[in-house]
């Protein structure tokens, strides 16, 4: 069974979803699209760096991939994937901070409310610090 390509760049868009990528510009090429070729290009466009390594890291079959959020499970601390380094996932913390890493088997999906709670924690930390008197700083 052929897919038109309109099918194929749906199917694509709907596994890269899947794996936290998205592509902006992902879509069918205009030109050979409207032309009388029975297979259209598939545009697959401009993106930003983060989404570059992100596409690279999933490419390579790393998890959990770069960018990603996860949970330490060993202490429930929750970090952003920066990368995969000597057999060790190397987390940050949501809210930026010092790297740590972790063995990718004691790592875990972390859920949005995961990484909501973990943003509201640091800022609720920061709150409770001494702040400089006006006009110092």
């Amino acid at each position: 069974m052929l897919r038109s390509t309109e099918e194929v760049v749906a199917l694509l868009r709907e596994a890269l979803t899947g794996v936290g990528v998205a592509l902006p510009s992902l879509g069918v090429d205009p030109v050979t699209g409207a032309g009388e070729e029975p297979f259209a290009l598939v545009t697959l466009g401009r993106c930003n760096v983060r989404t570059a390594e992100k596409l690279a890291s999933v490419l390579r079959g790393e998890r959990p991939p770069v960018g990603a959020h996860a949970v330490d499970v060993r202490d429930g601390r929750v970090g952003e994937v920066m990368g995969h380094v000597g057999g060790n996932v190397q987390l940050r913390p949501v809210c930026g901070g010092r790297e740590w890493d972790c063995p990718p088997e004691s790592t875990g999906p972390a859920a949005q409310e995961e990484v909501l709670r973990a943003r509201v924690r640091e800022r609720n930390r920061e709150a409770r610090l001494p702040q400089p008197p006006y006009g110092t700083g």
